[in-house]
């Protein structure tokens, strides 16, 4: 008897407090179903950048112009159709032209415009550009200052460009974004969204497996107790 008390209050007291969150994690988890990632990734918001080839017979030496600028190492890209290496310092990233070696001035905002427009897959305008030192918790880890333009459409394409070259960084989209606070929502990661193994998550999971353990029993316990008052 005292077992099956125990059993009850436990399943009744436990499936009132994890069962709100029982609930989030099945909506949550249908909506991160539902919605293909491939879509939640903004893919079909860009188009695939083709690497351009480029006459290494002009370009000057990398290692010599990683160097000249105190460099720790560089990679070559493309800058305003032009091959530039980018040079790791310890003070940051320097643009350096590949066949002059001079430096190259940062992306302006006509710049970053042109850029978005040609990169978005979309046909509406841009609703707003901007240059960020704050970076929002939409793309939280990111170095400012970045690039933030973002297009008139339900869905709020944004795309985000680096201001020394005018690349890609990452796109945000309003699918996304829902993606995200579900996914807060479902890994209880409230502060920190990356950790998948938070105490808080544990607690309940194991909660979780409480009510359905209690809730075993207390079934297994009744067919029992029907089964003897069949037999009497």
């Amino acid at each position: 008897m005292r077992t099956r008390v125990i059993a009850r209050k436990t399943h009744k007291w436990l499936g009132l407090l994890v069962g709100l969150q029982v609930v989030i994690w099945s909506l949550t988890g249908l909506y991160m179903t539902a919605i293909h990632l491939d879509i939640i990734h903004g893919d079909h918001l860009i188009r695939e950048a083709h690497p351009k080839p480029a006459d290494v017979s002009q370009l000057r030496d990398p290692v010599a112009v990683a160097a000249n600028y105190g460099g720790e190492g560089a990679r070559l890209t493309w800058v305003r159709n032009r091959p530039a290496y980018i040079v790791t310092t310890p003070t940051g990233e320097k643009v350096v032209d590949a066949v002059s070696g001079r430096p190259v001035a940062p992306a302006n905002e006509a710049e970053i415009r042109s850029n978005a427009e040609s990169t978005y897959t979309g046909n509406k305008a841009i609703a707003s550009v901007a240059l960020i030192t704050e970076i929002p918790g939409e793309i939280r880890g990111r170095t400012p200052p970045l690039w933030r333009v973002e297009f008139d459409h339900w869905n709020k394409p944004t795309l985000y460009f680096l201001p020394t070259t005018g690349e890609l960084v990452t796109r945000r989209h309003e699918l996304w974004r829902i993606f995200d606070f579900f996914w807060m929502l479902h890994v209880m990661g409230y502060e920190d969204r990356d950790n998948v193994n938070n105490p808080l998550i544990r607690v309940f999971t194991w909660g979780a497996l409480l009510v359905v353990l209690s809730g075993a029993w207390l079934l297994l316990y009744s067919f029992h107790r029907k089964k003897k008052a069949a037999r009497a």
